[in-house]
């Protein structure tokens, strides 16, 4: 194998992976909510799901794309793990787009006439409309010109192979499959492309350089070497991504395994098919789709006992209240999803100052040690929230997303705070004992259960979109309680009914429960601000008019 032949092989490759990766970028970019919207479809059925991730993965040429946007999808809780399983599998299917690419155009047309005009045409779109859908439509473009000038390349590298590497010497049985499957796991693994694999087997059998039973054979191992992807992906991941990635890696397993013992018993009829009277290439394209719709059929049924078996498998890090829930660094590049996803988080915090609050209000019950702890836990899931808006905040966003970080962190801190004030509380018990005077333990019990009505009512619940004005109103409640029972401590200081140390103490303490509810009256009306524009709730028109 001459220099040159290997400088066409490390560029084709190069190029084709550029090439692709502009493609995805750009058809994501000018696909824009539409991906959110044909996702949104697999809500209503598996099967739905699978016909979803098929078409999606096929449009945008990407299973990673897809795989991170269903990530997003089921923590936000709108796709179920089952729903999202269904829409992994229809992600395999879509991926045999790129190898009737190759196939029907790659291989039939002459490449120049047509890829370098739509490389000069994608530029040109991307020059007159950067950041606009016409720009992203010219990267797009532009990387499909790319695409086809680097798997030109390919083929070019592969002339002649034969005469240099004879890869048939490696010879025809279960072992030489076997050394193909490895070959293609591994070099998807270094490239993390399975696309680019298969164009390499196909340019391979193109040039008649391997059969097509060892193509088959390679294309297999690119397909189990995506699982590489997926367990990357997991390091460090949310419950629900750790369980997408395993049912990804379930799947490839299963049908590699299967393909491979189907390819054993079919390997020597493939390789006595003439190439004079068979298009190999397309054949060996057909063997990835069947492939792939074979495993599908197969797995379907166990879909139900997968999901159950992921659910029970992951469960001891979801009760883990102080561990993110939602939020995963997966889909920061997709910062729609991202911020769906740290919203889902703060709802979650929502719910636990909710509870934690209500248990410091109540002197019976309250545990100091177990109030403590859960707010220890709070602060840390705020502290992950902060992390997590810092690092998208360093992504290309679009200003209606830029604007709402802000206020995402400013929610999360008076979420902290409730935390902080609630695990106080129980050092003000005392001085609440010490009250006589009936009338004013009546306020303060008024005062608490008007507290507990603002905070239960300023919680974010699912599909939330409040802007905050029942919360309002009680808050003015809430004040007028505290002016009252503010002026009867004050009054029963001058008359002398309890001395300036209890009076300051029960002042303060009050003042605690006060800005309790202030915080929760914070975040809820604050809450709607951290949606996107179109998702958030109208204003009420006593509310427009304060």
């Amino acid at each position: 194998m001459t220099f040159e032949m290997i400088g066409q092989l490390i560029g084709g490759i190069g190029l084709f992976l550029l090439g692709m990766q502009l493609m995805t970028a750009g058809l994501k970019q000018a696909a824009g909510r539409s991906l959110k919207q044909a996702l949104e479809a697999a809500t209503r059925s598996r099967l739905r799901g699978l016909l979803s991730g098929t078409l999606i993965t096929a449009a945008v040429q990407s299973s990673s794309a897809v795989t991170v946007a269903t990530l997003g999808f089921v923590n936000a809780g709108l796709l179920t793990l089952g729903q999202s399983i269904a829409v992994i599998y229809g992600c395999n299917i879509g991926t045999t787009m790129t190898g009737w690419l190759v196939a029907l155009i790659g291989f039939k047309i002459k490449i120049s006439a047509f890829a370098l005009p739509m490389i000069g045409v994608g530029i040109a779109l991307r020059t007159m409309s950067k950041n606009g859908r016409l720009g992203h439509i010219g990267t797009a473009v532009a990387g499909f010109g790319l695409f086809f000038i680097g798997l030109d390349f390919l083929r070019a590298s592969f002339d002649g192979l034969s005469e240099n590497i004879p890869l048939e010497s490696i010879g025809h049985g279960p072992l030489a499959l076997a050394i193909f499957v490895a070959a293609g796991f591994l070099l998807t693994f270094l490239m993390q492309a399975s696309a680019a694999v298969m164009a390499i087997a196909l340019s391979l059998v193109h040039t008649g350089s391997i059969t097509l039973s060892a193509a088959a054979a390679l294309v297999i191992g690119a397909n189990v070497g995506t699982t590489t992807t997926a367990l990357i992906a997991a390091i460090g991941a949310t419950p629900n991504a750790k369980r997408i990635s395993a049912a990804h890696v379930i799947f490839n397993l299963l049908t590699g395994a299967v393909g491979l013992v189907f390819l054993m018993f079919l390997a020597g009829w493939l390789d006595q098919l003439d190439a004079s009277r068979f298009d190999l290439v397309s054949l060996l394209a057909l063997f990835h789709t069947l492939f792939n719709l074979t495993g599908v059929a197969m797995i379907w049924p166990l879909t139900d006992w997968m999901e159950k078996m992921l659910n029970n498998r992951f469960r001891s890090l979801e009760e883990n209240e102080s561990r993110p829930r939602y939020l995963d660094k997966n889909i920061l590049t997709t910062p729609s999803l991202a911020v769906e996803a740290m919203n889902q988080e703060l709802a979650r915090v929502s719910r636990h100052c909710t509870r934690l609050s209500k248990e410091a209000l109540s002197a019976e019950t309250a545990s100091r040690d177990k109030i403590e702890a859960e707010a220890q836990g709070i602060y840390q899931l705020v502290g992950k929230i902060a992390e997590f808006n810092q690092e998208l905040a360093r992504q290309n966003l679009i200003p209606e997303i830029s604007e709402t970080l802000p206020i995402s962190l400013r929610v999360a801190r008076y979420f902290s705070e409730m935390a902080r004030i609630s695990a106080t509380l129980a050092d003000y018990y005392p001085q609440f004992d010490t009250i006589q005077d009936e009338g004013l333990k009546k306020n303060l019990f008024e005062f608490k259960q008007a507290i507990i009505r603002l905070v239960d009512m300023a919680e974010i619940r699912e599909n939330s979109s409040s802007q905050g004005y029942e919360t309002h109103q009680l808050m003015r409640e809430v004040k007028h309680i505290y002016q009252q029972l503010k002026s009867s401590l004050l009054e029963q200081a001058v008359k002398g009914r309890m001395d300036n140390a209890e009076s300051m103490a029960l002042l303060d303490a009050v003042s605690q429960l006060q800005r309790l509810a202030e915080q929760a009256e914070k975040a809820s009306s604050h809450w709607s601000s951290t949606l996107p524009v179109h998702e958030r709730g109208p204003l009420h028109k006593e509310q427009t008019q304060a």
